[in-house]
């Protein structure tokens, strides 16, 4: 599975990089809303380090949502849907190929979002780096582990593509807020409160989703429309 899975996130890559439509809209809208906050402070204020953590986690956020439908409609248009699910690699190849694709592609977004935190937002990232950089590599795992599972259900139809953002954000709830949290003593040069336990609700909600990915992909991609 794992062979199928790497090879799928390959091409996905090739294909997102290729095209640049996915990635660049998911990038200029992250930026535009990390600019947009930033016309909110007045001159010579300080944005708070959970403000601004807030803020790059949104960002974040906004870009899964399009990262993952950029992904999915790559089968949906050219209707190669049918030939995945025909061929010899497991449905749970799909979903851990995508979920790759995504890890990569949300992090490359995020090497971009981090700097214009730091120049729009005035921040500086003085804090635990260590620590705030295993929290971003767990917290983007749990989102990508959600957003290929729930991007699966929302294509098929124009109607649905909504679904992904509807559904997607409540869940999203307990990843965002420990990214928050770790994030506001990252860029307020402190020591990050409960970081171990914050650390356990992402890693717990991880777990969580990558067991429901595994489980109930093959029953969502595989549906009829």
């Amino acid at each position: 599975m794992l062979r199928c899975a790497l090879a799928i996130a390959a091409k996905d890559l090739r294909l997102t990089v290729a095209r640049g439509t996915g990635l660049v809209q998911a990038l200029l809208l992250g930026l535009l809303l990390i600019f947009v906050f930033s016309l909110a402070r007045q001159a010579g204020q300080e944005l708070s380090g959970q403000a601004a953590a807030a803020v790059f986690w949104l960002a974040s956020a906004f870009c899964q949502v399009l990262v993952f439908n950029a992904l999915y409609s790559l089968e949906e248009t050219n209707g190669q849907r049918t030939a995945l699910l025909l061929s010899p690699a497991p449905a749970h190849a799909v979903w851990l190929g995508k979920a790759l694709a995504g890890w990569l592609l949300i992090l490359a977004a995020q090497l971009v979002f981090v700097p214009a935190t730091v120049i729009f937002l005035g921040q500086s990232l003085g804090g635990d780096a260590l620590t705030g950089l295993g929290v971003l590599l767990a917290a983007d795992w749990g989102l990508v582990a959600l957003g290929s599972l729930l991007g699966a259900l929302a294509q098929g139809q124009a109607a649905r593509e909504s679904l992904l953002s509807i559904i997607l954000f409540p869940l999203l709830i307990p990843v965002l807020l420990a990214g928050v949290r770790i994030g506001a003593a990252v860029f307020a040069a402190g020591a990050a409160p409960d970081a171990g336990r914050w650390l356990g609700i992402v890693l717990a909600f991880d777990a969580l989703f990558s067991g429901a990915g595994l489980i109930l992909f093959p029953f969502v991609y595989g549906s009829e429309d």
